[in-house]
Order: C-alpha cells, then structure tokens, then sequence
C-alpha cells in the first residue's frame, strides 16, 4: 500500500504525524515529510488512522 499526500490540501497540522510517527513528519517548514511512501501490513491500521484523521482530507491510500 502507497500512502499519497494532496500538496494543495495539506496544511501540515501533523495529526498525521502524533498517530503515526514513523510514517509522517512535519518538517520546521511546516511542509509533510512521508518518511515510508510503502507501508507494511504491520503499519497498516496506523496509517489508516491517521488517513480518517487528517481534517483536511489531504491523506488518501492507494494499493
């Protein structure tokens, strides 16, 4: 599974980033860093998680 970000949308609150801390990182610029674009099974639910929680809807998966 490949994790995608809509630049246009994000606006780097980093919920995102306090549920999946491995996976998303807002950088000092405030821009999103996806430090695993492919994410394991193992990672999955969190990942998912932090794609509901995104409220600017700028997260989505993609198989």
């Amino acid at each position: 599974m490949k994790i995608v970000v809509d630049r246009t949308k994000c606006t780097g609150l980093g919920i995102c980033e306090s549920i999946a801390p491995d996976v998303f990182e807002v950088d000092e610029n405030g821009d999103l860093v996806i430090l695993e674009e492919q994410v394991t099974e193992n990672g999955r639910a969190e990942v998912e998680q932090a794609v509901e929680g995104c409220p600017t809807f700028a997260l989505r998966i993609e198989q």
